[in-house]
């Protein structure tokens, strides 16, 4: 695995992202990387100064299991 990241290796995986994505579109993709490692870093290091925002809806909660004896009755 120690060979794998050599420079003509890091050449030709430049090479072939410059043809997929253009030289236009290269700048833009390694930006929202960058910023999408940096908000993963931030969930993973639990910053305590930023409150955790809860997007859920409260909902009723779910009634109690049914007891041997309820299931029974007939």
């Amino acid at each position: 695995m120690g060979d794998l990241f050599q420079p003509t290796h890091l050449l030709v995986i430049g090479v072939v992202l410059l043809i997929l994505f253009g030289g236009r579109k290269l700048p833009e993709l390694g930006k929202g990387l960058g910023e999408g490692l940096r908000g993963f870093r931030e969930g993973i290091k639990g910053t305590p100064d930023q409150p955790v925002q809860n997007n859920q809806q409260a909902t009723a909660p779910a009634p109690p299991p049914a007891t041997p004896a309820e299931t029974k009755q007939s």
